[in-house]
């Protein structure tokens, strides 16, 4: 190799490390831009329309029973179908079902104060209130006197 083609090979070398240095430094620049503006406060209404875009479709209630609300008037009928057809309705845990006379007479047997005290605070296995807490006990003995009326 000549002297010349020396030259022109370190010419053309020094041209690719110099387009690679300006690259390297254009591509900084233009991160530390768009990192810049990354961190500019959102618009209030375009983030609160973001989360409302993004948020879940449900939530999980862990730790609480569920609450449902008593209506303001008492609805034996209503009741028992809310909290208490689980059970009644289908004998599970040994519940006497609504309208079986024959699992009733016993209980009818020990008369309504009763039937009224294991409905509100629980008894051998039932939960108290049919596991709704947020009932009233006025709800709670509307629905023992709907099950007792449905089953004599």
């Amino acid at each position: 190799m000549t002297n010349q083609e020396d030259r022109n090979v370190m010419k053309t070398l020094m041209m690719v490390v110099g387009a690679l240095t300006a690259f390297f430094i254009f591509s900084i620049m233009a991160a530390r831009m768009v990192s810049a503006s990354a961190e500019k406060p959102a618009d209030p209404m375009v983030e609160s329309a973001t989360i409302d875009r993004i948020k879940p479709f449900g939530e999980i209630n862990i730790g609480q029973a569920p609450v449902m609300k008593a209506s303001s008037g008492v609805d034996g009928k209503g009741t028992y179908q809310s909290a208490c057809f689980a059970c009644h309705g289908t004998g599970a845990a040994g519940a006497p079902k609504y309208g079986d006379k024959g699992a009733w007479n016993k209980r009818l047997a020990q008369g309504d104060a009763t039937l009224f005290d294991h409905a509100i605070n629980g008894f051998k296995g039932m939960p108290a209130k049919g596991g709704n807490a947020s009932l009233s006990d006025a709800a709670v003995k509307a629905a023992v006197e709907y099950m007792v009326k449905g089953s004599k």
